[in-house]
C-alpha cells in the first residue's frame, strides 16, 4: 500500500472517528459536524491534489447533490421508528426508504434530462 493511500485513509478514517466520540459527548454538535460534508470536501480535496480532471471534480459535486437529498427522509423517520422498531429494523426501515427516494427520485430526474443510473 502507498504512503498516499495509507495517509488518505487515516485522515479519513480520523473524522469518522472524531464524529463519533463528538456525538457521544453532545447530540447537537455531533449531529452538526457530522451534516457537514466532510467525506465529499476531503473527496474533493483527495482527486483535486491527484490531478484527476476538473470536469471529473465537478460531477461528483454535482452528483453528490442528487444523492443528498433522497436521505432525507430518512433522517426523520429514523428518530420515529427508533423507538417502535429498535435500532436494527429502523436503520433497515431507513435503508429502505432512502432506496424508495432515491428511485423515485432517478426517475422524475430522468424526465428532466438529468441521468443518476451509470
Amino acid at each position: 500500500m502507498s504512503a498516499w493511500l495509507l495517509f488518505k485513509y487515516l485522515v479519513t478514517a480520523a473524522i469518522v472517528v472524531l464524529v463519533s466520540e463528538v456525538a457521544r459527548r453532545s447530540d447537537r454538535a455531533g449531529a452538526l459536524i457530522a451534516a457537514l460534508p466532510l467525506v465529499t470536501v476531503l473527496t474533493l480535496v483527495w482527486l483535486h491534489i491527484e490531478r484527476q480532471p476538473v470536469d471529473k471534480i465537478a460531477n461528483h459535486a454535482w452528483f453528490t447533490f442528487w444523492y443528498v437529498i433522497p436521505t432525507l427522509p430518512m433522517f426523520l423517520a429514523f428518530p420515529w421508528l427508533l423507538p417502535r422498531l429498535g435500532f436494527t429494523l429502523a436503520l433497515l426501515a431507513g435503508a429502505a426508504i432512502t432506496m424508495g427516494c432515491f428511485a423515485l427520485l432517478a426517475f422524475v430526474l430522468q424526465r428532466h434530462g438529468i441521468e443518476l443510473w451509470p
